[in-house]
């Protein structure tokens, strides 16, 4: 493995193993991304030869890739995992179609994973961002605090000097944890390829049936898909990447089919990873707003 490589891993799983020694009831948010499986690779290490001594929470938006739950069920069987989502959502049916990304968001993602926090009563998640993966991000700290209410305030965060951090908290008070904050997109694949982790495989380009969908070319997936984006869809050599609900979730067009590919790709690139997310562009600091909201 590179030396800069080992040195971001040491860090993480420092982080890591100080946030299983200060709180109470971590958890893991699990997304099913690359980031996430990277992040799960890295608190299996810092526990081996046990088994991680955490749950790992998947928020279902229900709308994600059938790839994505295939993938995630087969975690499930290896780890312990919650699997919650938004029932009232569910029941009034919200759909990223009709009703856009912003309530779809709001109501199956942020309030989804408030009313997870709030059941379990986890005082400290891990999550798998980055602080070059967007804007907001990069206002983060690794120890993100967050109110009773789950809000975070970008303008009252925590000092965090070398290695000294604060995980103090009050009762009903929670914290997010970002171990993999001072690594790149390009670090994730580099640590990918040397560690030979499996990830889901849209990651990887392949021809798939595609459609134009608010400036985004999104995955025809299943019977969902209203009629006028099936008809106008069209085969192209694409991959993803970044995941979500499908609907939101933009392809790329790449010829990149291995790992070594990918990242020779991003060496190239001039875009952002986020480019082709939806739930990015509602208005100015979207996920900035979303996560003073409660959002991950």
């Amino acid at each position: 493995m590179k030396e800069y490589l080992r040195y971001l891993e040491n860090e993480s799983i420092y982080i890591i193993r100080e946030t299983i020694a200060a709180f109470k009831n971590p958890a893991m948010l699990y997304s099913i991304g690359k980031d996430s499986t990277v992040l799960l690779h890295l608190i299996k290490k810092a526990f081996y030869p046990n088994k991680i001594p955490i749950s790992l929470v998947h928020v279902d938006t229900l709308w994600k890739f059938k790839q994505m739950y295939d993938f995630r069920d087969k975690v499930a069987k290896e780890h312990s995992m919650i699997i919650y989502h938004n029932q009232k959502g569910d029941e009034i049916n919200i759909n990223p179609f009709i009703h856009g990304s912003k309530m779809h968001t709001d109501i199956m993602k942020t309030q989804a994973l408030k009313q997870c926090l709030d059941l379990y009563k986890f005082d400290a998640v891990f999550g798998g961002a980055r602080r070059d993966e967007e804007k907001s991000r990069a206002k983060e700290r690794i120890f993100s605090f967050r109110n009773k209410e789950h809000a975070w305030d970008v303008k009252n965060q925590r000092p965090e000097l070398w290695d000294v951090f604060n995980t103090r908290i009050n009762e009903n008070e929670s914290m997010r944890v970002f171990p993999l904050s001072n690594w790149t997109e390009l670090d994730i694949w580099e640590y990918i390829l040397s560690e030979n982790i499996q990830i889901v495989d849209l990651y990887f380009a392949k021809e798939r049936l595609v459609s134009d969908y608010k400036g985004a070319m999104i995955l025809v997936e299943d019977e969902r898909t209203p009629k006028e984006i099936v008809k106008n869809a069209y085969k192209k050599k694409v991959r993803f990447r970044t995941l979500g609900c499908y609907p939101l979730t933009g392809a790329i067009e790449s010829e990149a089919s291995c790992v070594l590919d990918i990242i020779n790709e991003l060496k190239a690139t001039k875009f952002s990873e986020r480019q082709g997310r939806l739930i990015d562009s509602d208005a100015n600091s979207s996920m900035e707003a979303k996560k003073m909201e409660g959002y991950f």
